[in-house]
């Protein structure tokens, strides 16, 4: 393996780490499903998984992550707009 690939391969296994942990903070009421950190995890995950699937040629995974990414930068966009709008009285 050369040295790219080792770089894509540990890219991909530390992103699925990344997102395991997010899951396991979710699951043990650590994090919150609309918290900033708890969606960054998995965008910041969902891209490793980008990079080591498209690498890899596994196109369906890819895609996969592409929309998970968008998930959470839309909920990261939708928790931003709602936290800066202030509650009316």
């Amino acid at each position: 393996m050369d040295a790219l690939g080792l770089a894509i391969e540990v890219i991909g296994w530390s992103a699925a780490v990344v997102i395991l942990v997010a899951y396991v903070l979710l699951s043990l009421g650590k994090l919150e499903a609309r918290s900033y950190l708890y969606q960054w995890m998995n965008v910041i995950g969902a891209a490793g998984f980008i990079l080591n699937s498209g690498y890899n040629g596994a196109i369906p995974s890819a895609v996969l992550n592409v929309i998970w990414a968008g998930i959470g930068l839309f909920t990261i966009g939708i928790v931003w707009r709602a936290r800066r709008t202030p509650l009316a009285h």
